[in-house]
């Protein structure tokens, strides 16, 4: 296992006049999908959790093997299997709807509860006396599908978590191949959600997101299926996070070109799809990790815009759209004086 003490590099750093007052170290990865490494900082071999980042490969054995033509999911559902999302009342409809196509319900999820990110969704159910349910939470459409998984292979669903489960023995093996790792060399723990999580290399990670964007090597199934969820999260980024959220926003600027997917502690994974860069471009994945988690998220979203910006994936129109995740962003005292600047940190 790899030393984390020398494992990152500064990426991030924000200043107080002229000097840096604090630093955020890190480490990643970019990744073409012919296993090319392009560019890195830190040691692009450390072995970190995705978290949530690994949701687009949890539903891929899934959406491979049938299960959204058999219970009839959209885009905007298959979305939400990906997703992160905030908890609004479209992310709580979806899930719903999802949940009476597979014939599943909220008791059947084992995610567990917390309050809705979006805080006007929050205000609200709290004005209007409404209780909260694991549909809010921002898993519960991983968890929904997985549940539609069981359902589709007539198995066990008060079990679906458990590693042992076919489910999860399936997600496992289909993680592992994508990202290029034998299975016994995928550590896995438990995710905040309860559900099993993989750590592997940085490497490997972006290497699964850009195959994940651009299957050219894959057998066929597997690579429509890869297609029809990048499509489902470029087409419907609101679903993947939600209002304001860096990897919605993102998507939405960068009009389907770019897949974007954060996870906890300072996780961000992305992917650029064939032909953006050049007509005759691969797919690129990039896949970052700020070593102290990144409590305020500041860090992460500037270091992966500077990242995109580097790589020529952003137009400047685009960049503008981002601009409150930065990459430099000034820092302002509670009299709204400018007092020094956050800004990324990669050459």
């Amino acid at each position: 296992m790899n030393n984390p003490a020398s494992s990152y590099q500064p990426l991030f750093e924000s200043t107080r006049g002229k000097i840096v007052e604090s630093i955020h170290f890190g480490a990643f990865a970019v990744v073409d999908s012919r296993g090319n490494l392009l560019h890195s900082a830190g040691d692009p071999h450390l072995v970190t959790f995705l978290r949530s980042s690994a949701k687009p490969f949890q539903a891929l054995p899934f959406i491979e093997q049938g299960g959204a033509e058999r219970f009839g999911l959209t885009l905007k559902e298959i979305a939400l299997m990906c997703a992160s999302h905030s908890g609004t009342d479209a992310h709580l409809q979806a899930v719903e709807a999802m949940q009476a196509k597979v014939g599943v319900q909220a008791h059947d999820l084992l995610c567990g509860m917390h309050d809705p990110i979006h805080q006007p969704t929050r205000d609200a159910m709290l004005l209007r006396g409404e209780a909260n349910t694991p549909l809010r939470h921002n898993c519960s459409g991983k968890h929904t599908g997985m549940l539609a998984y069981a359902r589709l292979r007539a198995l066990p669903v008060a079990t679906y978590l458990n590693l042992d489960h076919p489910v999860q023995q399936s997600i496992l093996q289909t993680f592992a191949a994508m990202c290029a790792v034998p299975v016994e060399q995928v550590e896995v723990g438990i995710d905040g959600c309860s559900a099993p999580n993989f750590a592997i290399p940085l490497y490997n990670a972006a290497f699964g997101f850009a195959r994940l964007c651009d299957p050219w090597a894959l057998e066929p199934q597997r690579a429509a299926a890869c297609r029809v969820i990048t499509s489902a999260m470029t087409a419907h980024p609101e679903m993947v996070a939600g209002p304001d959220r860096f990897d919605t926003l993102l998507m939405q600027a960068a009009s389907g070109n770019i897949l974007a997917k954060g996870g906890a502690e300072g996780y961000q994974a992305l992917g650029i799809l064939p032909g953006v860069l050049a007509p005759d471009s691969p797919g690129i994945g990039i896949a970052i990790k700020i070593s102290d988690g990144d409590p305020t998220d500041r860090a992460r979203s500037a270091v992966a815009l500077s990242i995109l910006r580097l790589l020529g994936a952003l137009k400047d129109a685009e960049c503008e759209r981002l601009t409150a995740f930065g990459p430099v962003k000034p820092l302002y005292n509670y009299r709204k004086l400018q007092v020094g600047e956050s800004r990324p940190i990669i050459t």
